[in-house]
């Protein structure tokens, strides 16, 4: 099954509906975006063939719904680029996808034209979003048959690439599917009366969930600023129905940080679905408190996009701290299981590696044999990241394999010594990571930013982990900062914090 199926029964279903909005302002209705994205694949496949990439580099806008669904009806595959990037970055995937055309947003036109001077992608065509090229699209008229097969590449999902060269995790029309229906069996219930806002970015997790919406016939809201506003989010939840979100956990705090400030509240916000890192039992309380019971977690990786494991809405009403810092069961249609380094599955409590199986998983890396052999063992994919199940099948993350810090021949999770750090009545946010030290292999090293600019005495940090975890897993080094730096998701770039350690002893 085609992923443009989805719109084109919802289309036949709610025809005069508000598909795609910005900010208050419908763009198009539920038939209009369907006959613009056919539009869109009947010039696409004019000009180019069937299984050809398609990168899209924007900010959030409205005309990524209509791209999509139109780069899907061709037989065509898409590669969204985070508008982000540096030029040099997404040229960097517009050779690696081998794509044949960019639709680029007017902002980000000059840059990467400079970059793509010299390179083996100079030769993409690139449309300017609403410019003539881009509305020349729309004077064509589909008159084929949409392509069906459910193994057909639809996505070339772009790792971030903050630890190296981006890769491009194949997704087709299938696993996209697959983690469709896995949303709306397991996360939210969606129906013609919902809307989901888009301030997180469109070329990776919000944009993954715009299929779920569609399928249920739910509008798409566009920000006008682009990206998240904390005042702007609430006024758009002001206006359209039964608003829902996907939210990297810092945007979940700001937005706290913001009703807490101007004592307002979003007036019809329905969910907030939050992932992509760590979300601290600490800060899900104070969230909890202030919005109810409107949070679910997901648990995923872009190989397996948005889907490995998942925390209900229901399972936030609780008083125990140890399924809040879970990360919940494993999602319908996915088979999750943690494994030492041989592969052997641990017993309950015990930490191994998260590999995970079924139809939402990619099928490898673009272009990248070795990658995928090192990722997709025995039809599972080995994600990289530490983790634990109790006796009740919650899975509680530790840490990326890479992050964990082993001092003394012990290791230590640094989530762990994070968490009881959050709970110090000065601490606003922190981050730990390992640093090689002679004697021990490693020592525990914390990144703290102070909370409303508090003095804080290490003495004070020292006292307060004692009494939270064992007297090995205290840091033995406090770095007082202004901010942690972080990537475009909210995700802590922790390569960054290993570098100014490298900075500050050199």
């Amino acid at each position: 099954m085609n992923l443009f199926s989805l719109l084109d029964q919802a289309a036949t279903r709610y025809p005069q509906n508000g598909a795609v909005f910005l900010g208050e302002q419908q763009v198009s209705s539920f038939a209009e975006l369907r006959t613009r994205s056919l539009q869109i694949a009947a010039a696409l496949r004019r000009e180019f063939a069937a299984g050809d990439c398609i990168a899209i580099m924007s900010e959030n806008r409205p005309e990524y719904v209509e791209l999509f669904f139109g780069i899907w009806a061709a037989g065509m595959v898409v590669a969204p680029v985070n508008a982000k990037l540096h030029a040099r970055e997404a040229v960097q995937i517009l050779e690696d996808s081998e794509a044949v055309a960019a639709f680029v947003s007017p902002k980000l036109v000059g840059a990467l034209e400079q970059a793509l001077e010299g390179s083996s992608a100079s030769k993409c065509h690139q449309f300017v979003i609403g410019g003539e090229d881009y509305v020349s699209l729309f004077q064509d008229k589909w008159d084929g048959p949409i392509s069906a097969s459910p193994e057909a590449l639809a996505w070339l999902f772009y790792t971030s690439g903050t630890t190296g060269r981006s890769k491009g995790a194949m997704l087709s029309h299938r696993n996209l599917m697959a983690m469709t229906i896995s949303h709306l069996a397991d996360m939210e219930t969606v129906d013609e009366n919902s809307s989901l806002l888009h301030p997180a970015p469109m070329s990776h997790g919000s944009g993954l969930y715009i299929p779920a919406y569609i399928a249920r016939g739910a509008r798409q809201v566009v920000p006008r600023s682009a990206g998240f506003d904390p005042a702007e989010f609430m006024d758009l939840c002001d206006v359209h129905p039964s608003c829902g979100v996907f939210f990297a956990p810092t945007m979940v705090q700001r937005l706290r940080l913001e009703v807490e400030q101007s004592g307002r509240r979003p007036a019809n916000l329905r969910s907030i679905v939050y992932g992509g890192g760590p979300m601290y039992v600490e800060e899900i309380r104070k969230s909890l408190a202030i919005f109810g019971q409107v949070f679910s977690q997901i648990y995923g990786q872009g190989e397996s996009p948005m889907t490995i494991t998942g925390l209900r809405r229901a399972d936030h009403a609780t008083d125990d701290d140890e399924i809040l810092g879970s990360v919940g069961f494993a999602r319908s249609g996915v088979e999750v299981a943690v494994v030492t380094a041989e592969g052997t599955p641990v017993a309950s409590g015990e930490v191994g590696e998260i590999i995970c199986r079924g139809d939402v998983v990619m099928s490898g890396y673009w272009n990248n044999p070795k990658a995928t052999s090192e990722a997709l063992k025995d039809g599972w994919l080995y994600t990289g990241d530490m983790g634990s199940f109790d006796d009740h099948g919650y899975l509680t993350l530790r840490d990326r394999s890479k992050d964990v810090v082993i001092s003394g021949g012990t290791n230590i999770y640094p989530r762990e010594v994070e968490e009881v750090l959050l709970k110090h009545p000065d601490v606003g946010e922190v981050c730990v990571v390992g640093q090689p030290h002679p004697e021990w292999g490693e020592i525990v090293v914390a990144f703290i930013v102070a909370d409303n600019g508090a003095a804080i005495a290490e003495k004070s940090l020292d006292a307060h982990c004692t009494d939270h975890i064992a007297r090995f897993k205290r840091p033995k080094r406090y770095i007082f900062v202004k901010e942690l730096p972080k990537s475009n998701y909210g995700k802590v770039l922790k390569r960054e914090l290993r570098e100014k350690l490298l900075a500050l002893d050199a």
